[in-house]
């Protein structure tokens, strides 16, 4: 290892006690050219979390990497990851959440070389294992890494394809917008912030674990994601100023009005919804208005 920290390796993590060991000897199993630093955040997680990184913290032989911080209150998840991000010291950011982990130990290094050698490139991801609620370990079947993949424009039209513990980058954002201190889900939104520096590299090598939540396709939870799609496209359409990013933006907010609409209308009865004050509030959305003409005059 080298003397300067080249890697900051971001993990937030809350109510992780019987994952977040995984996911740290995982980092901690690195080997590398450079030094680097493993940020954890705990955000006042209610399990024994804390307790299990304390014993980490008090047995591992690299524990020295660690900086580790429990807030004394919750903050939430879009809070807790802004903090740890601004406290990476690093050139490259490395993304690990608490219940995932890295299954090679030379991971790091392969990104960091390609980085290095490449500066036209701001992010580097890879393939992963996928862990179902039962322990049965598959291949990525919620993921599909399309041709050109590379540019913005791909990623803004089919969406989050990169898998959070397989994502290095480079640590150029200094400052966040307030559009992403709001956002409802923050990979996405940071990974279409980074794509306006540079290309994105894929290598087709398993070297993480992404573990699959129990109980995401639950009527409640898809319309929980369906309204977070709506905000996070809305913040997006605010913080972009692409006219062509901005098309696409527009297009996928839409469409997630409808399919929060249509979950929303398949969870309830219909004489309810229509005439519920909210789904007038969508319909006016939904046809041409002052407000949404001035939307797209942003665009055009």
């Amino acid at each position: 290892m080298g003397e300067r920290v080249l890697v900051s390796v971001v993990m937030i993590t809350y109510g992780h006690e019987k994952y977040i060991r995984q996911a740290i000897e995982g980092v901690l199993m690195q080997e590398g050219d450079f030094d680097l630093e493993l940020v954890i955040a705990n955000d006042c997680s209610p399990d024994n979390t804390d307790a299990v990184v304390q014993d980490v913290l008090s047995h591992h032989s690299n524990a020295h990497w660690i900086r580790y911080v429990r807030h004394e209150k919750n903050i939430g998840m879009m809070p807790n990851f802004i903090f740890a991000l601004q406290q990476a010291k690093g050139n490259y950011i490395a993304l690990c959440d608490g219940d995932d982990y890295w299954t090679d130990p030379y991971k790091l290094q392969k990104q960091v070389d390609f980085l290095e050698t490449n500066p036209d490139y701001v992010l580097c991801f890879h393939k992963v294992k996928i862990l179902k609620p039962k322990g049965e370990l598959v291949e990525d079947f919620i993921t599909k890494v399309p041709e050109n993949y590379e540019a913005q424009e791909t990623f803004a039209r089919l969406g989050n394809y990169i898998h959070t513990p397989s994502v290095v980058y480079r640590n150029i954002l200094r400052k966040f917008p307030e559009e992403f201190e709001m956002s409802p889900i923050g990979d996405y939104f940071l990974y279409m912030m980074l794509a306006e520096h540079g290309k994105f590299k894929y290598m087709d090598e398993e070297m993480a674990v992404y573990r699959f939540g129990v109980g995401i396709h639950s009527v409640n939870s898809q319309i929980k994601m369906a309204k977070a799609n709506f905000k996070l496209f809305t913040l997006l359409l605010s913080y972009f100023n692409n006219p062509k990013i901005n098309h696409i933006l527009l297009d996928r907010q839409l469409n997630a009005l409808d399919n929060f609409e249509h979950l929303v209308r398949s969870e309830y009865q219909e004489a309810f919804v229509s005439h519920h004050v909210f789904f007038k509030a969508l319909q006016s959305l939904k046809h041409p208005s002052k407000f949404w003409r001035k939307i797209k005059n942003k665009f055009n």
